[in-house]
């Protein structure tokens, strides 16, 4: 995929559509991700997207292992996007 096409930013339809695919059984994952949606939300890219739908595929104590730093991304999830986005949901201050 081309850099360009990762950089546009997200539909409207879309991003409530991927917000909703993130809602999680723990409560701790739910606190990380809706930080990030207050924060970046309405300007999402598609590459940021597709990172987030990577970290979703993921169970939810793995989830949260990155989320807390317990670990960090590998194989095929080791990508640049998904460590940005992952830096992006760990950023505590507004």
């Amino acid at each position: 995929m081309q850099e360009d096409e990762s950089a546009a930013l997200l539909g409207e339809r879309e991003a409530a559509v991927l917000r909703w695919r993130c809602r999680r059984g723990l409560v701790e994952n739910d606190l990380f991700i809706e930080r990030f949606f207050a924060r970046h939300g309405d300007r999402l890219t598609v590459g940021q997207a597709r990172a987030i739908t990577a970290l979703m595929d993921l169970s939810d104590n793995d989830l949260l292992d990155l989320l807390l730093a317990r670990s960090e991304p590998a194989g095929d999830i080791a990508t640049d996007e998904v460590k940005a986005v992952l830096a992006q949901m760990r950023h505590r201050s507004a």
